[in-house]
């Protein structure tokens, strides 16, 4: 379980394939404080610990992950938002994010305003997934709120912290991200579904 709160980011340092799979090596801050099967989350995917080396860890990514997230498009170099687990006596500063992508959006524009950006992503609907206005989403792992939502597109005000400190810097038209809807939205949509089945 995740919060959303972005710890910190790393570098893509290696890149390897192994069947179907791709073990990921980042070089991170906070590699000194890991241990092999923690979970982090990666650009708000949850991948397991697997390797440790130096001030790089590993990670592997399995085909299912690589086809329905923006790791698959990985290169050397990248910049990747990472956060460690919640602990159970910490504050939920974000919002609940499980580390389960649900898919991914494409940048559709970046508009400076005064200090602060306004970034617009655009999904397809027919996967199912809704945003409604002042809810929360989760992109590339950061928890945002929506400030603007329409059926397939959605906008979210990005502060100059988390621009700086995060890979929103990184982003322009046309960059694909991960999207963690809000869980408590997924449930009463599916419920309504099966409901107006009936």
């Amino acid at each position: 379980m995740f919060s959303g709160i972005v710890e910190a980011t790393g570098r893509v340092a290696r890149l390897e394939k192994n069947r179907e799979n791709l073990n990921i090596t980042l070089e991170c801050p906070f590699t000194g404080e890991l241990k092999i099967d923690q979970s982090v989350a990666h650009n708000g995917v949850c991948l397991t610990v697997v390797a440790i080396d130096g001030d790089c860890y590993t990670v592997t990514a399995i085909h299912e992950t690589l086809i329905k997230s923006n790791l698959g498009g990985l290169q050397l170099g990248d910049e990747v938002n990472l956060e460690r687990s919640m602990r159970p006596d910490a504050l939920l500063d974000g919002h609940i994010v499980q580390g389960h992508v649900d898919q991914t959006a494409t940048c559709l524009a970046v508009e400076e305003s005064e200090g602060s950006w306004y970034f617009t992503f655009g999904y397809d609907p027919a996967v199912g997934n809704i945003t409604v206005e002042k809810g929360s989403v989760s992109v590339n792992g950061v928890s945002l709120t929506v400030v603007d939502s329409q059926d397939g597109r959605f906008q979210v005000a990005i502060i100059p912290y988390t621009y700086e400190h995060t890979n929103f810097h990184n982003i322009r038209s046309g960059t694909v991200v991960n999207l963690e809807f809000d869980i408590v939205g997924k449930y009463i949509t599916r419920l309504m579904k099966n409901y107006l089945k009936k």
